[in-house]
Parts: structure tokens; sequence; C-alpha cells
């Protein structure tokens, strides 16, 4: 038996409670602030949830995607006929194959963006769990600092977007974080199990990651999942939906990704 769901949705700024959902799940950081550049259109479409961790959260991959799941559930409303859409974005793109993996049915479409399934197959990157751990939390702090112009191309990130993903990085706790990096060292789906994945999934790879392989990541998915396709962002970085050139409801039209249901709400 679960404990008290620590996780929650955050609330959207609008509220559309008879159009299609869209379920966001966030990257390391976990707090689920960071799609705030992409709401606005995703909102003309949808009612958005943004998945918002604990920033002391040391939660399985199990726990996780189910409390993850619970929370869906909820939100359907008993509606079994809602349609959902799932959305996950490095830690939480590896959260969302855990999601749909274990509730497919719940599911219409789901979107994956720089996932961060390649961390185990890459020991140079695995030794930052380590040097996470070792680190003084004074130290601890001053290299999330200095990792922002690894983890984004800043300068296609405007001030207030740099603010908020500094603090969103500053949130998590020295614990969790070395937690979250162990989750994905141990993170590893077979290709059997991607081809439970039957939906129609769409894999956007930022080409100047500076992280992870993600190009290289979202073509091997793209392989193994019976029904993906790519987009890439020829220019971006690993936290690419902050960048001001990224539309991500744009994204999903240019790739004819939304049923024509949902591209014809007014």
């Amino acid at each position: 038996m679960l404990a008290a769901n620590p996780l929650r949705f955050l609330q959207p700024q609008t509220s559309r409670p008879d159009a299609p959902l869209f379920v966001f799940l966030p990257g390391m950081d976990g707090t689920g602030q960071l799609l705030r550049t992409q709401t606005e259109g995703l909102e003309s479409r949808f009612e958005v949830r943004c998945l918002s961790i604990p920033p002391d959260d040391l939660t399985s991959w199990e726990d996780l995607t189910e409390q993850t799941i619970a929370l869906i559930k909820a939100e359907m409303r008993h509606e079994n006929e809602r349609t959902v859409y799932l959305c996950g974005e490095s830690f939480g793109a590896c959260l969302a194959i855990k999601v749909a993996l274990h509730s497919p049915h719940l599911f219409r479409r789901v979107i994956l963006v720089n996932p961060a399934s390649s961390f185990h197959r890459y020991p140079w990157v695995q030794w930052s769990t380590q040097m996470t751990r070792l680190l003084p939390e004074p130290l601890y702090r001053a290299g999330c600092v200095a990792f922002m112009p690894f983890l984004a191309s800043l300068g296609q990130v405007e001030s207030a977007d740099r603010r908020a993903l500094l603090k969103a990085m500053l949130s998590v706790t020295q614990e969790s974080s070395v937690w979250r990096l162990s989750l994905l060292s141990q993170f590893h789906i077979t290709p059997a199990q991607l081809q439970r994945i039957t939906q129609p999934v769409l894999i956007i790879a930022s080409q100047d990651d500076r992280v992870l392989p993600s190009r290289v990541e979202a073509e091997l998915l793209t392989r193994e999942l019976p029904n993906a396709r790519m987009h890439l962002l020829p220019n971006s970085g690993h936290a690419c939906l902050l960048e001001s050139g990224v539309n991500l409801y744009q994204i999903l039209e240019r790739c004819s990704f939304l049923e024509p249901a949902i591209a014809a709400i007014s």
C-alpha cells in the first residue's frame, strides 16, 4: 500500500474541463514550473497538468509510476473516454515510458522530449552521480550555476526563464539530486518492452544537446517503438522547451501529431 501521495499536479492558468488532458512530466528539477513558456499554446486545445515532485523526494521508479497514474486517473473524473496526451522531458520522459508501459490504455499519444533513457549506457555520464554525492553543499550549489551553459542554449533563453531554470535547479536538495541521477543509472527498457507501447509516439530531440546524445537516442527509440517518429531541433540544447524559438504546440501541429478533433477545438 502506497503512502499518501507526495506528488501533485500544478493548477493551470485556465480551466478547460471538457478539453483533452495534456500531462507533462518534468525533467530532473521536478518542479513542473519550467513548462511556463509553452502553456499558452497548449492551453488553447488542452487542459494542461504539470507534475510537481517534492524537492527532497526519494521515491523509486515503481512508486513514482503508480503515484503519477493515480493523479492522472483522478483528473479523468471517471471519464474513461477522455483523451490524454502524455509528455515527458528528459528524466520525465523516462517516467513517461514507465507510466505508458504500466497503463497503456490511459493514453492516446505520447511525446518524449530529449529522453534521458540513454543515461545508463554512458559511464562518463554516470560518474556525475558520484561527483554530486561527494561535493560539499556550497560546491553543489555552485556546480548548478556552472552547469547551466551545458544544460541550455542560454543565448536562446530569455533572462526571466534563465532565472527560473536556476531557481528550479537550486530547489532540489543535493540528496534528491543524487537519488534522481541514480534512478537514471538504473533505468533500462528492453526492445521487447518498447514494442508494447503501440500508441503514436513523437520524439523531440535537440541536435546541440551537450548533456546527452539526444539525437542518437531518439533515432534508437524511433526504430524500436512500433509507431514512433522523430522531430529534430537543429540548434537547441537539452532544456529546449525554455528556448524562445521552440513552440511545443506548433511542433505538434507541424508533425500532424494532433488528432483532428483536438485541432478543431475553438
